[in-house]
């Protein structure tokens, strides 16, 4: 009986990591991003929930704020958004793509700019500056030590190490 418990999760566990792919795929190209790192992301921030909801509000599969997603609407002429659309993994990727990608276009000075760039996505850009303020941007270990909040730390912490194991993989 345990052998198959466990053999079940086995199977859930690999449906849910996998289920996504393509769609990741699709708009980490669309952004010029890495997938590894898209798909990285996205397990921290639903464990591949698309219906997940964050304390503050965030929605979908990449927890992008439905104002956040108000102005990739803007920026893409959309007309009338509706952010319950954020829970269609095509329309919550597309929209956490396109702020990851903004966020790496940001930093793009640095000799790394991945730590800085979650920190923003997850902390606000606000606080990314604040902590990189008086840093010199080709030092991003001495930026992730400057992270104040614990949890932002954390943060992008396990999404390198995510990142990192999904490219060792080769494949999402």
């Amino acid at each position: 009986m345990l052998a198959l418990v466990a053999t079940a999760w086995f199977i859930y566990d690999y449906w849910r990591d996998h289920r996504f792919d393509e769609e990741i795929t699709r708009a980490a190209k669309q952004h010029g991003l890495s997938p590894f790192l898209v798909k990285a992301v996205v397990w921290r921030e639903s464990r591949f929930n698309t219906y997940a909801r964050g304390s503050s509000g965030e929605v979908g599969l990449m927890q992008v704020m439905p104002t956040t997603a108000a102005d990739w609407a803007k920026a893409n002429r959309q007309g009338a958004f509706d952010p319950q659309t954020m829970a269609l993994p095509a329309v919550g990727l597309d929209v956490g793509c396109w702020c990851l990608r903004r966020a790496l276009d940001r930093w793009k000075s640095a000799s790394d700019p991945v730590p800085y760039a979650l920190a923003e996505y997850n902390a606000g850009r606000s606080n990314a500056l604040r902590w990189a303020a008086g840093l010199p941007p080709r030092d991003p270990q001495r930026f992730r030590a400057s992270i104040t909040y614990p949890g932002t730390r954390a943060y992008v912490r396990t999404i390198e190490e995510r990142y990192q194991h999904y490219k060792r993989r080769g494949r999402l």
